[in-house]
Order: C-alpha cells, then sequence, then structure tokens
C-alpha cells in the first residue's frame, strides 16, 4: 500500500491549497462567508480527495 504523502499529485495539491489561502487572505472581508470560504473548501477538497481514494 503506497502513502498518498508520497504521489506528487497531492503534494502538488497542498501547495495550490496553501497558496489559495494566502491569496484568499487578501479578498474583502464582506466576501469572508461567500467566495473567500468556497473557494478554501474547494482547495481542500483537492488533496482530501487524493488521499481518501488512496485509503
Amino acid at each position: 500500500m503506497h502513502n498518498y504523502k508520497e504521489f506528487k499529485v497531492w503534494q502538488r495539491s497542498m501547495k495550490l491549497t496553501v497558496e489559495i489561502y494566502r491569496i484568499s487572505a487578501f479578498f474583502p472581508s464582506e466576501e469572508k462567508f461567500g467566495l473567500t470560504s468556497q473557494i478554501r473548501r474547494c482547495a481542500i477538497s483537492v488533496p482530501s480527495n487524493i488521499s481518501e481514494g488512496e485509503g
């Protein structure tokens, strides 16, 4: 069985997620519960689905 953390696609998706969190911190405060929340949830779902699929 493989460790999903060794997969290049998982590593790259985590880098993308971190970058999205960094960038979205500068979004307007009125978007905190709208666009910011949605884009962050979408970003974290990618590495989450990869790790879930490996299991």
